[in-house]
């Protein structure tokens, strides 16, 4: 069954950017809104194990002769490029 929500204290420039995304979708005001609540809350957070996975094996596609970690302290001091 739906249930109805009300929004108090909306700041100016989220309802503005709820307005615009709602017009340029064609949707109502609250046809907009369920659809950002929905999206928004439909993706389940990762949790610590599957971002430690993801984080090494975008490691492993990175290059094994960069630099080396001391060489990391004279970058500093050089500045970047």
């Amino acid at each position: 069954m739906a249930k109805s929500l009300t929004l108090k204290n909306l700041p100016d420039a989220l309802h503005a950017r709820l307005s615009a995304a709602a017009r340029q979708h064609r949707r109502s005001l609250n046809s907009e809104a369920i659809v950002c609540l929905e999206a928004g809350l439909t993706l389940a957070p990762a949790g610590a194990e599957e971002r430690l996975t993801a984080i090494r094996a975008l490691r492993e596609t990175l290059p094994r002769n960069g630099f080396a970690p001391a060489d990391s302290d004279a970058f500093k001091r050089e500045g970047r490029p």
